[in-house]
């Protein structure tokens, strides 16, 4: 059960629970539908600072083989060196650089994604879904987000046309975060 905690009660070192959280994608594809994937694979830490909650920090480490669109063939093409590479770079990364508190349980996480070794700005939509003491006794945080980039920035620009004009998958990729962290104890977080 969520409640309402004013920041400074987050202040901590959390993981992020991959068994329930979600690291996702959605594309057009043929220019008439989305497509919808998720990462299977990932860890990170979130550092928060609720005196200061500009001064929070988040790191993120993806799989790119553990890309799931539901397809296998499409997975395949998606791990292999048209796009993700996963062979050759087995790892994407986010690391933050700042929050910035826009009021409202809502805020602008700026950082760094890291895909093939090319290292780029992304800023993230965030927003604060709550925190509680779940079932184990394990305090938890839960934050949403969106961020949209372009494919081609990362060298994933892949891509062919459809008799009907177009091409067949857009640059443009909405990534979508749900996330759930468990707050270590000061010793784990040492």
């Amino acid at each position: 059960m969520s409640t309402v905690v004013p920041y400074t009660a987050l202040t901590g070192v959390y993981t992020i629970d991959p068994a329930r959280s979600t690291i996702g994608f959605s594309v057009r594809h043929a220019m008439i539908a989305n497509v919808h994937g998720r990462f299977g694979a990932f860890e990170g830490l979130v550092k928060l600072d609720g005196y200061q909650p500009s001064r929070s920090e988040a790191y993120l480490s993806v799989q790119t083989g553990s890309v799931d669109t539901s397809s296998p063939d499409r997975d395949t093409h998606l791990a292999g060196p048209d796009f993700l590479d996963a062979a050759t770079y087995p790892l994407m990364v986010f690391r933050s650089a700042g929050l910035a508190d826009r009021g409202d349980g809502q805020f602008r996480l700026t950082g760094h994604l890291r895909i093939k070794d090319v290292e780029l700005p992304l800023h993230i939509h965030l927003a604060f879904d709550g925190a509680a003491q779940d079932e184990s006794g394990d305090h938890r945080v839960g934050f949403s987000g969106t961020a949209l980039v372009r494919r081609s920035d990362w060298g994933l620009g892949w891509n062919t046309p459809v008799e009907t004009g177009g091409v067949l998958i857009s640059d443009k990729v909405r990534l979508s975060f749900d996330i759930s962290a468990v707050r270590l104890s000061r010793a784990q977080a040492a």
